[in-house]
């Protein structure tokens, strides 16, 4: 049984309201139906909303930009079906109305195809109410986000995620956390929307109740908020610490805790746990060490992996100069390569409605860098269906629990939490869908 679920949080504000009105009366009637908009004989043009600046944007502006360079890298082999991928982004700061607004302006005034993606759950769900994407066929392919909600066909009929779900998330950390550290009192601090109501409802599914219970508001972490999170944490005499938000409040929440001498057991969840992105918020790769993590994608600093290797040569050759080859560099290139092999497999007479069809009757074979596979259907979109589970070292490297990658995979529901015997297809000659 899947779990989907709404939350009021901030869903139906004066600021959400506005942006509807202004989104709706902003689009040209019709245009943004057209099947074919954003694709001619030789270019297919497509749409990203991200924050590449502000408190949020750490490690996220980086995920567009390897997008853009594995399409550059498709580009350079013949394109799709003939045709050259254009990549525009737009700077939403993690804002909802900023999320809505940049995506009327993709859709009503860069003519896109399709929206690629896009960051933050509550922009997500602003943009596909606002916008009103469903109605209109607009394809949002494999969001970043891992909201269970939108894996929901009858509400999100044209909007694909890709990674596992949070609830996914900690319910398998909530089973690794009664396995490893029985009879520890449990703290979690998360962000209070439905991005945090998803982790608390993994957790709870997987038995755990925690000792202390934390909410942030998105975009207010400092300092100052995390000392608060300290002292909350320090009353209910938490042993183990999971922090679910994004990087920079992780980051925070490990600075402050150990200049105040307060050292649990950190699990930081995928998205915010990002060794690089980590460091350059000002964690020290040594404070980094036991803290523990999860992912579906192999840690970039595997070389042994093909998909690694593959996507290190792209970075060098075809990403911005300088750009530190990091895991958002491969989460980008890896939903760049999805996106390729959707637009592929919608064939030659390319149309929106082509490519929903082509990812819920194909999506499960396409190839990709996870070590979870795609459960895409044509009564389900749920993306990624599991995590490995790692540890860092001092040198901020994440290393597997078992010395390899282990997944585990579980559903957004009461299903149990199993040991994957899924192997992962060869990649395609060139790193290139067929």
């Amino acid at each position: 049984m899947m779990r989907f679920t709404r939350s009021k949080k901030g869903m139906i504000g004066s600021a959400i309201v506005a942006a509807a009105a202004l989104a709706v009366s902003a689009l040209p009637a019709q245009a943004a139906s057209t099947e074919t908009q954003g694709v001619t004989a030789t270019q297919i043009t497509l749409g990203i909303s991200q924050p590449t600046n502000g408190p949020a944007s750490y490690g996220y502006n980086k995920v567009a930009p390897a997008m853009d360079a594995y399409f550059k890298y498709v580009n350079a082999n013949g394109g799709v079906n003939g045709r050259k991928i254009k990549l525009i982004v737009k700077n939403d700061g993690y804002k909802v109305t900023d999320a809505v607004n940049k995506t009327v302006e993709l859709i009503s005034r860069d003519k896109v195809f399709a929206l690629v993606g896009s960051l933050g759950t509550a922009n997500n769900i602003a943009v596909s109410n606002a916008v009103d994407l469903a109605g209109q066929g607009i394809p949002s392919l494999y969001v970043n986000s891992g909201f269970s909600g939108f894996a929901n066909k009858s509400t999100y009929k044209t909007m694909f995620p890709l990674f596992p779900t949070y609830y996914m998330e900690t319910k398998v950390l909530g089973e690794y956390i009664k396995k490893n550290f029985p009879g520890k009192k449990v703290g979690i601090i998360y962000q209070d929307d439905d991005f945090g109501d998803d982790a608390l409802a993994g957790l709870k599914q997987a038995g755990v109740t925690p000792a202390a219970s934390i909410p942030y508001a998105s975009l207010s972490q400092s300092a100052a908020t995390a000392a608060t999170w300290v002292s909350k944490l320090k009353t209910a005499d938490a042993e183990v610490v999971i922090m679910y938000g994004v990087t920079s409040a992780a980051a925070f929440a490990l600075g402050t805790a150990n200049a105040l001498g307060y050292k649990p057991q950190w699990i930081i969840d995928s998205v915010g746990g990002v060794s690089a992105t980590l460091q350059l918020l000002g964690i020290p790769a040594p404070l980094l060490n036991g803290v523990i993590t999860s992912s579906f994608l192999p840690t970039s600093t595997d070389t042994t992996d093909e998909y690694i290797k593959l996507f290190q040569t792209i970075n060098t050759k075809y990403n911005v100069a300088g750009t530190k080859f990091d895991d958002n560099v491969v989460t980008g290139m890896n939903t760049a390569m999805m996106t390729v092999a959707a637009l592929k497999a919608a064939g030659k007479n390319l149309t929106r409605s082509g490519v929903i069809k082509a990812i819920e009757t194909k999506g499960k074979t396409f190839p990709s860098a996870s070590l979870a596979q795609p459960q895409f259907s044509t009564t389900s979109h749920v993306g990624y269906n599991g995590f490995w589970i790692g540890t860092y070292d001092a040198t901020g490297t994440l290393k597997p629990e078992t010395g390899k990658y282990k997944i585990y995979t579980t559903d957004s529901g009461s299903g149990a939490v199993k040991v994957s015997t899924w192997k992962r297809p060869a990649m395609p000659a060139k790193g290139l869908p067929k």
